[in-house]
């Protein structure tokens, strides 16, 4: 196949005279020229053009989210503050117990700990409901007592939660 390509051209080729080939050899490489100056030159000469005129207002929008992202940790920081204590901390766990299913036999402030006595509590969504409040109101098991039931997964337990310590 390439040496009846090969040979097709020079039969063409030899068939020329000398002007004819000038002329084919100077069209070839105006059109070389001009693909090249189309598909390689001209794009990226409009991509740096566009680039550059999108530059400034990138810059500026990255100025922002940084000053938002600075902001957003600092907000973090002050969030981060003092866990509810006492009567709070109280209705904080009593609410948080109503959202995640689970139903409080009894809550009580006891000094500077909340006792949660729940009866047939789910031991899975207990341990759910335990981490969120560790995350969102800042507190830990001070004492806790599990007694597992018959049914699978059920438990009755009472547990003692104080503010966090540790920071």
């Amino acid at each position: 196949m390439k040496a009846q390509l090969l040979e097709a051209w020079a039969t063409f080729w030899d068939a020329r005279n000398a002007r004819e080939k000038a002329l084919l050899t100077w069209g070839g490489v105006a059109l070389a020229i001009v693909i090249g100056w189309s598909v390689l030159w001209a794009p990226a000469q409009q991509g740096r053009a566009h680039l550059r005129d999108d530059l400034p207002a990138m810059q500026r929008h990255l100025a922002e989210m940084t000053a938002q992202a600075n902001e957003a940790q600092a907000l973090s920081g002050a969030a981060q503050g003092v866990a509810p204590t006492g009567g709070a901390l109280k209705d904080a766990l009593t609410t948080s117990l109503t959202e995640h299913g689970l139903a409080p036999t009894q809550v009580q402030v006891l000094g500077d700990v909340v006792q949660v006595q729940l009866k047939n509590a789910s031991f899975p969504a207990w341990i759910q409901w335990l981490d969120d409040v560790r995350k969102q109101l800042k507190v830990q098991v001070a004492e806790a007592h599990v007694t597992a039931l018959k049914a699978d997964g059920q438990v009755d337990l009472t547990a003692s939660l104080q503010p966090s310590t540790a920071k």
